[in-house]
Order: structure tokens, then sequence, then C-alpha cells
């Protein structure tokens, strides 16, 4: 099981971030938010993801960082439930919604709560496409 989260696996893209946001769907789950949008370039091999903290939350820039930092690491944990579980790649958009900064242990929770969401709901449009 890879557990890297490398160069390649970062969205940076301005236009698929315009994209994600304006075609996306998401999933929630206290107090993270997942935006997500199906990747069509069968090119990619690897899920594209981001992480973002709003700063009208967060004013100082170490408490950003510092969440940034956990959600990234939670997810590079948990990302086997998307890679084994879910046949397409996707552009993921990982958003802190709270307004008081989290324990490492609970954000992963959350963090593992959120994408196992995210497969179940990806796995039932599979099995809706797939019946019709």
């Amino acid at each position: 099981m890879d557990e890297s989260f490398g160069k390649k696996e970062k969205l940076k893209s301005k236009v698929m971030i315009d994209r994600l946001f304006a075609e996306g769907n998401s999933v929630k789950k206290y107090p993270l938010r997942l935006v997500y949008l199906p990747l069509k370039d069968p090119s990619e091999k690897l899920n594209k993801v981001a992480v973002s903290v709003p700063k009208r939350n967060f004013k100082r820039a170490v408490d950003r960082i510092k969440i940034k930092r956990l959600m990234r690491e939670a997810y590079r944990k948990n990302k086997y439930l998307v890679t084994s579980k879910l046949a397409g790649n996707y552009a993921l958009m990982l958003i802190y919604t709270g307004r008081e900064i989290w324990t490492y242990s609970e954000l992963f929770r959350s963090s593992e709560e959120l994408l196992k969401r995210f497969v179940e709901q990806e796995k039932m449009k599979e099995h809706e496409k797939n019946t019709i």
C-alpha cells in the first residue's frame, strides 16, 4: 500500500480548480468538506488533491499552515480508501470549515469518515449508471 503524497498527486492547475468548483459535487463531515470531480483524461493515473483553510476563519498564517499539514497527513494515511475502492480518478479539494483547530486524531477520524462517504456516494452513482 502506497502512502506517499508526491508532487504528481497535488492539484495545482487553476483551470482544474475553477472547473472543480463550477461543476463538482461535495460531501461534508464536520469540520471538513470535500469537493470532487471525476477526471476525464485517461492519462491521469493518480487522484489530484488540494487542501484549503480559509483566511476568514484563521487570521494567523501559522494556524492555517498547521491545519493544512494535518489535513494532508490525514489524507495521505487514508487515501487507500479512495484508490482501492474506486476505479476512476478524481480531482479532490479538502476544505476545512471549522472555526477551531482540531487535534490530528480527531481530524484523522473525520477525514476517514468523509472519504468513506465519498466512496459510497460514487459507488451509488456507478451502480445507477450500470442499471440504466
